[in-house]
This record gives C-alpha cells, structure tokens and sequence, in this order.
C-alpha cells in the first residue's frame, strides 16, 4: 500500500495528515501560533514559525501512523497566500517578516501604482486588479520603506516555497502562488510578466525563474531533514499551492460551474473559470488542478469567522462562563437565542470589514459597522446580524462571480468552521438562493495536499477521483420568503456602506494621524 502526506501552513495553525491510496486518513497532527500585529492593519509573521511547525507536523503524522516509510510516496505542502513572500537573502536567510494576505500597510503603494502605472494594461496582462492585499503592493512598500531588506534581497519566496527549499534545498514557485501575487504575473502567458516587472520596478530577477503546477515535484527530501522526519531520504516533495485553492479543490471543484465557499477565519468564495477579467473585481490565479488551462478565481472577505470570534470575545463573556459550565459550547447558546429571529435581526446590519475588505469592495480603509441599534435589541440581534453580515459579504462576492463565470452550479457546497452550524447554513441558503451542501467528513486544505501528492507519485490519474474521498450532504434549502426579504436587506447592505464610505476613510486617515 502507497500512502501520502499533505500539510497546509494556516494563517494560525498548520495541519497534515497521512492518508492510503484509498483516501484513508490515518493521522493528523496539527501546530497552532499567533499573527504579529505590531501596527494597526498590520498582519506579518516570520517564516522559521511555519517551519518549526511543519517539521512537528510531519514528524507527528509520519511517527502516529507506523507504516513503512519506503511506502510514503510524496509529501505535499500548500500554504497562506503569502502576499509579500519572504525576501530572502543569496544565501535563502529570511532578511524581513512575510507580510501576509491581511496586512494593509501598503494603501500608499496602492495610489502610486494608480498616479504611475497603466492600470489597465497591468489589469490585461495579470487578470487581477489593485490593492494592497496583493503581493505586488506589498513588495513595493517594502521597496520604498525598507532599502536596506530590498538591497538585499535576492528572491521573494511564498511561505510553501521557501519550506520546500528548506526540505530539498531547490527553489520553486507554484504557478497558483505566482498567480495570486498579481501584478507580476502574466495569466495568459503563465510566467513572470517581464513587461509588468517594468512598469511596476520590480527586478524580474527577484521571482525565482523555475515555476512549477501545484503536482509538480520541486525535488527529493535532504538526508538530514529525513532523519528528523522519520521519512525516507529522496522523499519526492510536491510543490503545492495557495491554500484556497487546495481546500476548494478538496471540495471537488474541478471543473468549470464548479463552486465553493470557505468560511473559516476568512471566507473565500471560488469556482473554476478558463479566463480572468480584473473588471469584476475578483481574484484569478491558475488553479492547483490541470493550471495550464485552468483558472481559480475567488472573491473573499477578510474577516469572516473572525469577525464572530472578536464579538464572542468582546460581548460574550457571561455566555462563555455558562457554556463552560453547562459542557457546551458558546456558539450553542447563543444559536439557540438567535435563529428564532426574524431575517435581519429586527433591524440591524453589520458590515464585517474589521480589517477592511477584499472583494469586491477593495477598500483598505473600509471599517466594521453595525447599523440600527436600539435599546429593544440584544447580544442575540447582533450575533445573528454578525452572521448575516459575512454572508451578505459572500453574496456580494457571488454576484460578482455571476458575471464573469461561464457557469455556476446550482448547488453551494460550503466547507470550513461555519459548516457545523445549522443556524448559518440556513442563512447561507436563505441569503444566496443556493441549497447548501457540507462535506460530511472535514475537508481542509490538506486533503486537497494528498490528492496533489497522489496524482504527484502517480497512484492518482483523474482530477474526478477525489470526489470519491468525501460524502456530499444536504444542509438547508432556501426558503423563497425570506430569500425574497433577504435580498431586499442586502440593497441595504450595499448602500450603508456607499453611505458611509467617506466616512469610514476619514476615521482611517485620522488614526494614521494619530
């Protein structure tokens, strides 16, 4: 029996698992840590922390399974998209912190691109737009803000690629993590935009010239990181992708009209398309399946399950203390308080832009906001507004993809915390129009790994086959009254913050002041 190992580096936890080649998990293992927030809006972390927890993490799984290790046939890594990457010096020593996806330094870099760039030729060249979630923001902030890093520098490496360096010494990158770096990359092309580098001055030589499909092999393991891991030396290690796009490929989207949404910590939303167009406001990268034609395109919002977490933790505390009493959890009881509630939590809205917004807003200085208080309403009105607030945000995304899609699917399936909740699933359904479909067992990113490892060592041919390691389940139909009342709150939804738009930007720029 083959077996392989993925492992996904999480903006807060990295997970692996082992699995046979018949889909069979047979350990997990998982690493938390923290985010480094030093400013407001800032979000970075050092890459050595992926490290040390990938390295625990596939020693973990490799030791709990106790198979042989001459039968692990590949290892695969996906990661966080790494907006920045981590400028490493000629000798790969990380010289600065990864400045991740969520990280909003970079809204100066935003309007010089935009004052001395052909936004629109790079929009054609790359499929993507602008703002400082992507990548290439982030570099020219480090550029303009830390010459001695970028004197430096020799390569930026996204985090899965500077971990594959590190466990066989060979530096590649992913067509999908050079895609969604944006700016820099040729969609059409699938390479490095050498014309883009120029316009943006990014030194081509900066972005490691061998780019690989997500299945490819970057190489063989090192003899002294397999005595560490327990694996056999020369261990094929499979290059991976940006996580998003492993977990919706984990869901089974393989195929255009395909379509999925993460909600975690973050929410995407994504299907597979064969052309990108920056003018929807959507992200496209070429997907970690079949990438020479297929595109990934996504929309999210930054903080989706982190927007409930932060009001649990600031509103909740008397609910916390009950539910650790009662042996349940806090999401429980608040549930059972709130789904009874009337759609749009009698009057109240929230826009979850708590680290401003992606998709399709594209505003960095977009600020959280909740909308119609009154002293009739409770901490369950707002809970239950928290909830419907995110999915207006994944209804915004979706309207968006309506218009770039070749076709959706008329089913949502939906993977990630969010799934273990009835209540949201019912709101999903109500808000969006789509039946919602849960992946019975609990797909992550990391079973998409395996499947990128299997098809890598050749115990997988077809992308379809995937399909046969999870059960699709049915979770909520939309009910056609309160989809009809929903769809008239997102109206609103959409204009509280055209409204409040300025407003928000001026609170912003007062802060930076400050």
């Amino acid at each position: 029996m083959k077996y392989v190992v993925g492992v996904d580096i999480g903006t807060q936890s990295t997970k692996g698992i082992l699995m046979d080649a018949n889909g069979r998990i047979l350990a997990s293992a998982s690493r938390g840590y923290a985010v480094e927030t030093p400013k407001p809006l800032w979000a970075e972390q050092w890459p050595d922390v992926w490290l040390e927890a990938t390295l625990e993490v596939l020693a973990e799984v490799v030791s709990n399974a106790g198979v042989d290790k001459q039968q692990i046939a590949s290892v695969c890594i996906s990661s966080l998209y790494g907006g920045s990457g981590i400028p490493v010096d000629e000798d790969i020593r990380p010289l600065y912190p990864c400045l991740i996806w969520m990280d909003r330094r970079a809204s100066d870099r935003v309007d010089w691109v935009r004052d001395y760039v052909d936004t629109k030729e790079l929009f054609r060249i790359t499929g993507n737009s602008l703002d400082s979630y992507y990548g290439y923001t982030k570099i020219l902030w480090i550029k303009e803000n830390e010459p001695e890093v970028w004197a430096k520098t020799r390569y930026f490496l996204p985090p899965n690629s500077y971990i594959n360096y590190k466990l066989t010494g060979e530096i590649a990158v992913d067509h999908c993590s050079a895609g969604n770096i944006g700016g820099v990359y040729n969609i059409e092309k699938r390479d490095w935009s050498t014309k883009a580098c120029r316009m943006l001055g990014i030194p081509k030589t900066m972005l490691p010239e061998r780019l690989v499909p997500s299945d490819g092999i970057v190489g063989g393991l090192l003899p002294e990181m397999a005595r560490k891991l327990g694996l056999a030396a020369g261990t094929p290690i499979v290059a991976g992708g940006v996580d998003a796009a492993v977990a919706t490929l984990a869901a089974g989207v393989v195929a255009p009209g395909n379509h999925v949404a993460m909600i975690g910590t973050s929410m995407c939303w994504g299907f597979v398309n064969h052309q990108a167009d920056a003018r929807h406001g959507l992200i496209s990268m070429p997907h970690v399946n079949n990438p020479q034609q297929d595109i990934y395109t996504f929309g999210g919002a930054i903080t989706a399950g982190a927007s409930v977490t932060w009001f649990i933790e600031q509103f909740c505390s008397a609910e916390k203390q009950l539910a650790k009493s009662q042996g349940c959890s806090v999401h429980q009881l608040l549930e059972e308080k709130s789904k009874d509630l009337a759609p749009g939590a009698e009057g109240l809205i929230f826009l979850p832009y708590l680290m401003g917004e992606r998709s399709p807003i594209w505003d960095a200085k977009a600020s959280g906001t909740l909308v119609g208080l009154s002293l009739y309403h409770t901490r369950y009105h707002m809970y239950r507004a928290v909830l419907e607030g995110v999915t207006f945000a994944l209804k915004d995304n979706i309207e968006s993809g309506k218009a770039c899609a070749e076709r959706l699917d008329n089913e949502l399936i939906v993977v990630g915390g969010a799934a273990f909740s009835d209540m949201w699933m019912q709101i999903i359904a109500d808000i969006t129009g789509y039946p919602v479909l849960t992946i019975k067992e609990e797909v992550e990113a990391p079973l998409g790994d395996c499947f990128l490892a299997a098809k890598a060592a050749g115990i997988i041919q077809n992308a379809d086959e995937i399909r046969q390691w999870f059960t699709l389940q049915a979770r909520a139909t939309p009910d056609a009254k309160r989809h009809e009342r929903y769809n008239e709150i997102f109206k609103t939804y959409r204009s509280v913050y055209k409204s409040l738009k300025g407003d928000m930007h001026q609170l912003y720029d007062l802060t930076k002041v400050s």
